[in-house]
């Protein structure tokens, strides 16, 4: 077990554009940090992942947000509509079920929103790859973005792409402190780093990348299978429709016999 971890915001990054190489970016803000700020070896970089959809051009006109909202959602799972209109939690095409599938209005030019990168995971080996060569030590890289939760208030970062850490640790089999073995333990370790990140770099200040250090134990010497692989959809998937959804499907199936 970790005896501690460290985390902090990295200084300096400037406003991201489309084809910006966010590895320099980042790679000069580590540089101009103290030398106990440089990359370590076992260190995890925990990057917001609006920064990478603007290098990577994933910002799109739209005078109606709505509509980019339709174009990026492949199933709704529930809608509630409210004072401000309908809010609608959906999955996306990467597979995450989300409010407003991940599309964002903020921190971005009027007229404009950003979708999600086009492969995170993808995204997040890229980063890696480059920061290891530049280094020479081995980390672990997280793109997050923040998420509603089905049973508590509130929003919390979570992680959609990963590379080089050990997204999942499965305690199954394992003895609690009384012997006993536990049967479905999972910690979802890449989403706690990104929660913990959260905490440092904030919505409104301007330091969109955090770095974590303590956390060596889940750093991979391979990319690992990356943080699609905590999306639980299809079969597993225990609350695949909200109540009002699920009440229409009701009603529809029970009166589909009525028609003339």
């Amino acid at each position: 077990m970790s005896e501690g971890m460290r985390v902090w915001a990295l200084a300096g990054i400037p406003e991201v554009s489309p084809g910006d190489d966010v590895v320099a970016l980042i790679g000069a803000s580590l540089d101009a940090g103290s030398p106990e700020q440089r990359l370590q070896e076992g260190d995890v970089l925990v990057v917001t992942s609006k920064i990478v959809s603007k290098a990577e051009g994933r910002i799109v006109a739209a005078a109606d947000r709505e509509q980019a909202i339709t174009d990026e959602t492949v199933r709704v799972v529930a809608t509630r509509e409210h004072a401000g209109g309908v809010t609608r939690i959906v999955e996306n095409r990467l597979g995450l079920v989300m409010a407003a599938a991940g599309v964002d209005s903020s921190n971005t030019a009027e007229g404009t929103v950003l979708l999600l990168p086009l492969d995170p995971d993808a995204s997040a080996r890229a980063l890696r790859h480059g920061l290891q060569r530049r280094y020479g030590v081995r980390i672990g890289v997280i793109l997050s973005d923040t998420a509603g939760r089905p049973w508590r208030l509130g929003q919390t970062d979570l992680a959609i792409g990963a590379a080089g850490v050990a997204v999942l640790e499965d305690l199954r089999g394992t003895l609690d402190s009384h012997g006993r073995a536990l049967q479905v333990s999972q910690a979802a370790v890449a989403d706690e780093i990104a929660a913990a990140a959260e905490l440092v770099k904030g919505k409104a200040d301007g330091r969109p990348v955090a770095l974590v250090r303590g956390l060596g134990r889940h750093v991979t010497q391979d990319d690992g299978p990356g943080a699609r692989s905590l999306v639980r959809t299809g079969p597993d998937d225990m609350f695949a429709r909200g109540s009002a959804e699920a009440y229409a499907d009701g009603w529809k199936d029970a009166t589909a016999g009525d028609a003339p």
